[in-house]
Formats: C-alpha cells, sequence, structure tokens
C-alpha cells in the first residue's frame, strides 16, 4: 500500500515498524460540542484506513485522544455553569453516540487529556532538562530557537516566514513570538493541576505526544489528522516530540482536505455550521458516510443536500442489491455453474481486485466505491433466480468483503418486529384477492413501522429502512 506522507509531499510505501501491526494515532475532538461534519470527515476517512488494514490482516491498534481541558472548554462550562468534568462527560457521550451513527468504531484506546498529567508534566521535564524549554512566571514555553530539527518541516513553511506572522499576546511571557505553551499557570477560577511550576494546565500540543507515546511508543507509523491541524498542532507536537527523544515522531503523516457547505467555508458567522447531530435529524447518517467517502480523502469535498439526496439514493441501490442476493441464495441450485456464470464469479472477484489496488493506491475510496457498483451493476444485470450456489455466494461475498471495508451495508437483521409477518402474510393473500386497497394500506402501514415492500417476480421482499 502507498499512502501520502504530508512530510515528504509524495506516495510511499506503507512499511510498519514492526511487521504486521500498525501503530495509528488519530487527533480527537474537543468535547466543548458536538462534532462538526468536517471533524466526521476525518473520523470516517481513518476508520475506513484502519477497516482496510485490518482486513488485509495488519493488528492495527489505533489511539484516539479527547481533548477535555482547554480554553473552549472553560468557556463553554463557565456560559453554561457547569464543571468542565461534566461538560467533558456529556459530550464524550455524545461523541461515541455520533460516532455510532457514521459507522465508526471505536479507537483501541481513547485516552483523555485529564487522566494523563503525569504523562505531560514528564515530558515537559524532559523538555526543560535538555535545554527545549523554560518556565516564564508559571508557565512552561518550547524553546523553537533552541530546537535543531528544523520547526516548519512538516509544515513546509519557513522559520522566518512564520515568524513573520506571529504575534505575542498580552501575558505571554515567550522569549520568541514562535514559540508555544506546554503548560498554563492557573487563571482564577480555573481548574488546574500540581506541577512543578506550580497550579496549572497543559497547552493543547502536548497532550497528543504525551498520550502517543505511552500507548504507541515513541516513534508510530501514522499519524492523522485534519489538513487543519498542520500547522501549527502538528507541527509543534512533532517538534516536542522529536526534541524530547531524539527519534523520529511519527513515519507517515496522513491529512484529509477541507470541506465546505454549499461551496462555502463552513463557519458558525456564516449559519452553515452543520454539527453531525444537526445532521442526523435530516437524513440517513450512513448515506452521510457513503457520501464522506465519494471524493478522495485529500480533494476538497462540497457537502449540499442535492449531494447527501444522491447518496442516499447510491447507498439504497446498495442495500438492494445486497437484499436481492440473500433472496437469490435461498433458491440458489446445486450443480455447476454455466460459462455465463462463471464469467460472472471471475467479475466479482476481479471486482475485489480493483477495489484493493484503489484502496492501495493512497486510501482512493473513490475509485474503490466505483468498483463495489460497477459489480452490482453487472450482478443486477446477469444474477438470474435458480442461479448456482457457487455463483451467488461469490458475487454475495465479494460485495460484502468490499462494502464491510467501506462500513456500509450494516449485517441483515433477519428478525421482523411482532406482527410483521402476520401483516405481509396478509398482504399477500390481498394481492392474491386483486385487493389492491388493502394491499397498499399494509404497505403503507409497515413503512410506517420501518419497513419497506417490494413485489418482484419471486414475491415479496422486505427489507428495513
Amino acid at each position: 500500500m502507498k499512502v501520502y506522507n504530508t512530510q515528504t509531499r509524495m506516495k510511499e510505501e506503507l512499511i510498519p515498524l514492526t511487521p504486521g501491526e500498525i501503530k495509528l494515532y488519530a487527533c480527537g475532538p474537543t468535547v466543548y460540542d458536538y462534532f462538526h461534519i468536517g471533524n466526521a470527515r476525518m473520523f470516517v476517512t481513518f476508520d475506513t484506513l484502519r477497516n482496510y488494514l485490518e482486513h488485509k490482516g495488519y493488528r492495527v491498534i489505533m489511539v484516539q485522544n479527547f481533548t477535555d481541558i482547554d480554553d473552549k472548554m472553560i468557556s463553554r462550562a463557565a456560559e453554561e455553569g457547569v464543571t468542565v468534568a461534566r461538560l467533558a462527560e456529556r459530550f464524550i457521550e455524545a461523541y461515541y453516540e455520533d460516532a455510532r451513527a457514521l459507522g465508526i468504531k471505536e479507537a483501541t484506546v481513547h485516552p483523555k487529556a485529564t487522566e494523563h498529567m503525569a504523562e505531560m508534566i514528564q515530558l515537559i521535564e524532559k523538555l526543560v532538562a535538555k535545554g527545549l524549554a523554560y518556565p516564564a512566571r508559571g508557565d512552561v514555553y518550547f524553546d523553537t530557537q533552541a530546537y535543531k530539527g528544523a520547526y516548519g518541516k512538516l509544515s513546509g513553511q519557513n522559520i522566518e516566514d512564520l515568524e513573520s506572522g506571529a504575534r505575542v499576546a498580552a501575558g505571554e511571557n515567550k522569549k520568541h513570538p514562535m514559540d508555544f505553551a506546554l503548560w498554563k499557570a492557573q487563571k482564577p477560577g480555573e481548574p488546574a493541576w500540581e506541577s512543578p511550576w506550580g497550579l496549572g494546565r497543559p497547552g493543547w500540543h502536548i497532550e497528543c505526544s504525551a498520550m502517543s507515546m505511552k500507548y504507541l511508543g515513541e516513534t508510530i507509523d501514522i499519524h492523522a489528522g485534519g489538513q487543519d491541524l498542520i500547522f501549527p498542532h502538528h507541527e509543534n507536537e512533532m517538534a516536542q516530540s522529536e526534541g524530547a527523544t531524539g527519534k523520529p515522531f511519527v513515519r507517515y503523516w496522513m491529512h484529509n482536505g477541507f470541506l465546505q457547505i454549499d461551496n462555502e467555508k463552513m463557519a458558525k458567522s456564516l449559519g452553515n455550521f452543520l454539527t453531525v447531530r444537526d445532521i442526523r435529524k435530516l437524513c440517513d447518517p450512513e448515506a452521510v458516510r457513503l457520501f464522506l467517502l465519494s471524493a478522495h480523502y485529500r480533494s476538497p469535498l462540497n457537502f449540499s443536500r442535492e449531494q447527501i439526496e444522491q447518496a442516499k439514493a447510491a447507498l439504497d441501490r446498495l442495500y438492494t442489491a445486497r437484499d436481492h442476493y440473500l433472496f437469490l441464495m435461498d433458491g440458489a441450485r446445486d450443480g455447476e455453474p454455466s460459462p455465463e456464470e462463471k464469467a460472472l464469479q471471475e467479475a466479482a472477484q476481479a471486482a475485489v481486485t480493483k477495489f484493493d489496488a484503489a484502496m492501495e493506491d493512497d486510501l482512493n475510496t473513490a475509485d474503490a466505491l466505483g468498483a463495489l457498483f460497477e459489480l452490482v451493476k453487472r450482478a443486477n444485470i446477469e444474477l438470474k433466480p435458480g442461479a448456482p450456489v457457487e455463483t451467488v455466494q461469490t458475487v454475495l461475498s465479494a460485495f460484502a468483503a468490499m462494502a464491510g471495508v467501506l462500513g456500509l451495508v450494516k449485517p441483515k437483521d433477519q428478525t421482523l418486529d411482532t406482527g410483521v409477518e402476520a401483516l405481509l402474510s396478509e398482504r399477500e393473500d390481498a394481492r392474491k384477492n386483486r385487493n389492491w386497497a388493502r394491499s397498499d394500506e399494509i404497505r403503507d402501514e409497515l413503512k410506517e413501522r420501518g419497513y419497506i415492500v417490494e413485489d418482484t417476480k419471486q414475491g415479496q421482499k422486505v427489507r428495513r429502512v
């Protein structure tokens, strides 16, 4: 597999540090609010990367943090009159709920910043001891001038250019405008922890370095995040981590592109700020996942109602195809496939090969989806009732493998709610007796209960909405 490495600006073969194992760190949310559709793109992208790597046989150790203490957390908690801890608890639970709706699996570890103060303090102490950080009136700053590791190498920015745009805010005690906070002295009313420099709390960047090192080691395979995190967050992570250990921090940096809303940058000031919680009220979150995977992860992506409607229609096609294959499996025959059926089996296997090739090429989910829909199109034409078990199973297995990696098409729930089978039986009798009005009434009643009924030459087919 080749992935685009932000640091080298090129695609590189993914060679893990430990054969058969991938250590992946993906930046998680700051839990002061529901996460938005731009965050969702990152979470879905790297959940899919994990799925694919596991599909190929790798053991993936994935760490995704929760930032549960920072300026935004403190401000929101004060507005609501609750503790920062209570605010964090609420939005962490909301994260899990919204992530599950998008088909995002939990990481191997979801560490919280507030539960890793000892690790952060130890890392800061190491930087101070090496002359790469300095205390200043209860704050501690990373010394970018003392760091000899080419600050700016991840973002590709020249240090002089960075300096020209940097400013020292009021109340900061930096030696240099580019220096960044590792520890912040307590302000009145703020939560604080004991440290060698007095009561305070960590800066934003230090938490990811400390937690990555604790759970994955000093050098990891992949660090993932949105394009907006390249500078300063990931740049600072790299500087402080490599400054402390003298080792490469990350082998492959992966960043997804920006997402716009109706061709405009998403912003609360523009009134187009969409959280996943908002979107779940408007449309099927699984269709949102398909939409987010419909473009290459590094490309810009535009969110609109029309795009989501198209994604919903595409998702319906996938469910219809899956249910059709399962229906054909019930009536499949034993025996050898015909030459045409063998050709369809070969096409199904070729679709998986094409799918893998797309995913191996820097996680090209757009082309991978194309391979899945090509199979669906051909199978819809060529897979007939009474086809041999071998042919139906080959198509179904190829479909399930591709859809599963993409996190699409949930496993079929074979159980029907109480009374549904009786209604289906009554509807079948109504149709036999040409009582079309009653047939339509039952269909509408089933729809209200969450079921879609389709009439085919082979009889009624029912699926959950």
